[in-house]
C-alpha cells in the first residue's frame, strides 16, 4: 500500500496537475514540497516517508513533469506561471497554515510565494538556492536540460546520470545513481527509460533571465518573520558561500546547513539535512 494518496488540481489555463499527499495531523501546518527544474514529486519520497503520520506532506509535480500534464505552449514553462499554479493549489486546498520546502527552482518559487502568503506561511526550507545563481551552474544546467535520450535498462540510465553529475556527487556508488535514475526517469510503454519531464521545458529556460521571476532579493524579505533553513551543498555551483552569507545577514533567524562532498542539489536525506529539518520543524 502506498504511503500517499494521489491528488490533482487545475491550473488557470486548464492544465491538470498532480501531487502526492502524505497524510498527517491537521493541527500542524502542511509541508508543501516544490521540486527543481527537471525533477518531480519523487524527489521528496525519502523526506515524506520519514515524516508521514507526523506531518501532512504534499509533493507536487510542476507542469510538464511527472504525472502532471504537459503544456501546449512551452513558453508557459516559466516561474511566473509556476507561481500561479502553486498558488492555485494552496487556494484550492484552503491551506491556512503551511511550510514550504523548495529545491533549486522550487526554492526560488518559495521566496516569491512567501510575499503572497504572509500569515499563512509558517516556515521554509531553501535547498541549494538563493537570490543569486552562479553563472557556472546555470551554464551547466542549460547544457543538459531538454537533451532527451532513452535507455534500455536502469543501469544505462544510472550511468548516464553519473556521466552528467559526477562532479556534484563524487562519492556516489552505483546504488546511489540507480536511486537517482528511478527518481528522475520513467519507463515508456515501449519499455524504454526516459527522463520524466517534457523536453520543451528547456525552450524558455535557455533564454537568459527566464530562470527567475524578478529580483529575488526583495522577495527574500518575505521570509524574515518565519523560521528558515538554508541547505547548501559544499560543492554547489549554484549557491555560493558569499550568497549564503548575505542571506544569513538579511535573515538573522535563518539556519544554514552545509552538506559536505555534495553539489547541486542535496537530496535532503543526508544526515546533516535530516537533523536540520528536525530542528526547523521544532521551530515551526
Amino acid at each position: 500500500m502506498a504511503a500517499w494518496a494521489d491528488g490533482s488540481w487545475m491550473a488557470q489555463d486548464g492544465l491538470k496537475l498532480h501531487y502526492r499527499d502524505y497524510a498527517g495531523p491537521a493541527f500542524r501546518p502542511t509541508i508543501l514540497c516544490l521540486p527543481g527544474l527537471t525533477r518531480n514529486a519523487r524527489d521528496f519520497a525519502g523526506l515524506a516517508g520519514r515524516l508521514v503520520g507526523e506531518w501532512r506532506v504534499i509533493c507536487i509535480d510542476l507542469r510538464g513533469r511527472g504525472e502532471s500534464a504537459y503544456a501546449k505552449d512551452p513558453m508557459s514553462y516559466v516561474p511566473p506561471v509556476y507561481l500561479q499554479d502553486v498558488q492555485a493549489l494552496l487556494d484550492s486546498l484552503a491551506l491556512d497554515r503551511f511550510v514550504l520546502f523548495g529545491t533549486s527552482l522550487g526554492g526560488l518559487l518559495t521566496m516569491f510565494l512567501a510575499g503572497l502568503n504572509q500569515g499563512r506561511l509558517k516556515g521554509a526550507l531553501l535547498n541549494d538556492i538563493g537570490p543569486v545563481i552562479d553563472p557556472a551552474g546555470l551554464t551547466r544546467i542549460r547544457g543538459y536540460v531538454g537533451k532527451g535520450g532513452s535507455f534500455p535498462t536502469w543501469l544505462h540510465a544510472a550511468r548516464a546520470l553519473r556521466d552528467t553529475h559526477h562532479a556534484a556527487f563524487p562519492d556516489y556508488k552505483l546504488d546511489d545513481w540507480l536511486a537517482m535514475a528511478k527518481r528522475q526517469c520513467r519507463i515508456t510503454p515501449a519499455g524504454r527509460i526516459v527522463f520524466d519531464y517534457d523536453m520543451k521545458i528547456a525552450e524558455p529556460f535557455r533564454v537568459p533571465g527566464n530562470e527567475s521571476v524578478a529580483d529575488p532579493w526583495p522577495a527574500l524579505d518575505g521570509l524574515k518573520d518565519v523560521p528558515v533553513l538554508l541547505v547548501r551543498g559544499a560543492l554547489s555551483d549554484i549557491l555560493s558561500a558569499d550568497t549564503a552569507a548575505e542571506m544569513g545577514r538579511r535573515l538573522p533567524a535563518m539556519e544554514e546547513v552545509v552538506v559536505p562532498r555534495i553539489g547541486h542539489a542535496p537530496t535532503l536525506d543526508e544526515p546533516e539535512c535530516v537533523a536540520g529539518i528536525d530542528r526547523l520543524l521544532r521551530r515551526v
